[in-house]
């Protein structure tokens, strides 16, 4: 399936069911969010260390969501990279329009042009592979949208812009990686079980600490024997730590980041280099102008949302609209500063303890700590996930569930634009035949002409809530 086949076929589903929704601005709407859900106990209760998982390749997926791996899908790039010289060029790199340049452009169709990729020396590349985007601006309105760009896998990309503004438009280009640092990435994220490692917390009685490193794996904590396993119930998946000197492994009380891991060499981490990342390519198409149809624009007017709430960590409450809000943060792996463990909510539990009904909305966030782990951490959780939604669903199906997908902004071997456009197939995928809505965060964050961001500005969060709002109360 290519990337605009599996485009067309997640916007049709996601058009299909923007359902309505008869919800009274004065409904109670309990709304969980979890920020990256995954799979994992309130507390740690930990069991007899068990068998310890054969060793496999960590890029394996479960069993039921091994047919997900044709979403996973990039062009290979022949060689090992060696030549820095023979790698994608964004200085180079070219663009023109596939037809000759009209005088005015029909509001609501596409413009298209033809990308050709070159090394630093100018040459095309005779292989696809690269990760291009490519966006539609619009100055005067500010406003813009994300064009669709298609690998023909021979050093070419076909780039289409829907015209979805009357006015001056401008396409902008740009190189977020090379396929050979795609090459790296790819590696990395499918043959190393970790890039990062955790830090477990166990106090004592009379409050005395001892920390040791945590992991998904056993492997991955350096102790090859008198390990902590801790198993969720609900899900039954595992979190492992090294045992602490002292300490019982039911003494675990906090949690944080740990290290992060040298992955790479000196080549690759010049492939990776600032200086080929996320760079503008040269203007190759003047500026258009989209004709103006009787008023008619298919822009969104600006809102106002000086109605904003501030919320606080766990709840927020509006009396007058009769109006709560619950949030909970994920589990492990989570990448945080100290946290108690007894705060790290699994979803799976809080999804089963929801009634649900028509004045629920459940908003799941899941991607981006999974970016330091290859696709099959990412799966098992998804896997869990997936299986509670639907059981709240045949339960109470009148409950709105929204997944909102995960947004651009990384940009090294911890977490990249590259790893994220993975995640968010495998997302629309395992939840496409459920009735659950997306927020494509991936979308907003690469519209507009604003500095990319793990934790999007203000303008982005404001789509982002003003999108959600429109399924909770269309009317």
């Amino acid at each position: 399936m290519s990337n605009k086949q599996l485009q067309a076929s997640t916007d049709l589903f996601f058009r299909q069911f923007k359902w309505p929704r008869t919800v009274a601005v004065a409904s109670v709407i309990a709304m969980c969010v979890f920020c990256i859900g995954v799979s994992w106990p309130d507390r740690a209760v930990p069991l007899p260390p068990g068998p310890r998982p054969a060793h496999k390749s960590s890029g394996s997926l479960p069993q039921g969501f091994s047919g997900l791996t044709h979403l996973l899908h990039w062009p290979l790039t022949p060689g090992d990279g060696g030549d820095l010289l023979a790698s994608t060029s964004p200085q180079t790199s070219t663009y023109h329009l596939r037809s000759p340049a009209q005088t005015n452009y029909a509001l609501g169709g596409y413009l298209e042009a033809i990308l050709i990729a070159r090394d630093h020396q100018g040459r095309p590349k005779a292989h696809g592979g690269d990760l291009f985007r490519a966006q539609l601006l619009g100055p005067d309105l500010k406003a813009g949208v994300p064009g669709n760009v298609t690998d023909l896998e021979n050093g070419t990309y076909l780039l289409t812009l829907p015209l979805l503004w009357a006015g001056q438009a401008e396409v902008q280009v740009r190189l977020i990686h090379s396929s050979e640092a795609v090459g790296v990435l790819r590696g990395i994220w499918r043959d190393q079980w970790a890039t990062i490692d955790f830090t477990g917390y166990f106090r004592g009685p009379t409050g005395y600490e001892e920390t040791v490193t945590c992991n998904v794996n056993p492997l991955l904590i350096g102790e090859e024997e008198g390990t902590c396993h801790y198993r969720d119930e609900d899900s039954g998946e595992l979190w492992f730590c090294a045992r602490p000197p002292t300490l019982p492994c039911d003494s675990l009380v906090g949690h944080s980041s740990g290290r992060y891991w040298n992955v790479t060499t000196p080549h690759e981490e010049a492939l990776l280099a600032r200086n080929v990342t996320n760079k503008t390519l040269p203007q190759g198409i003047p500026p258009i102008w989209v004709a103006q149809e009787n008023n008619r624009s298919l822009a969104l007017k600006p809102v106002d949302l000086h109605a904003a709430y501030h919320t606080g960590p766990l709840m927020a409450v509006d009396t007058a609209r009769a109006i709560v809000l619950h949030w909970r943060a994920h589990g492990w792996p989570l990448r945080s500063l100290r946290t108690p463990v007894a705060a790290l909510h699994s979803v799976v539990r809080e999804l089963g303890g929801l009634a649900g009904g028509p004045h629920t909305v459940v908003v799941l966030s899941l991607g981006a700590h999974f970016t330091t782990f290859p696709p099959s951490i990412f799966v098992q959780r998804l896997a869990g996930v997936r299986a509670a939604v639907a059981a709240l669903l045949a339960r109470e199906p009148r409950t709105l569930v929204v997944i909102k997908l995960a947004n651009t902004g990384y940009k090294s071997v911890y977490g990249s634009d590259w790893f994220t456009l993975q995640v968010n197939r495998l997302l629309r995928a395992a939840f496409a035949d459920l009735r659950v809505a997306f927020v494509d965060a991936w979308e907003m964050t690469s519209s507009l002409a604003l500095p990319d961001s793990i934790h999007p500005g203000r303008c982005v969060v404001r789509n982002e809530v003003d999108f959600l709002l429109s399924h909770v109360c269309p009317a």
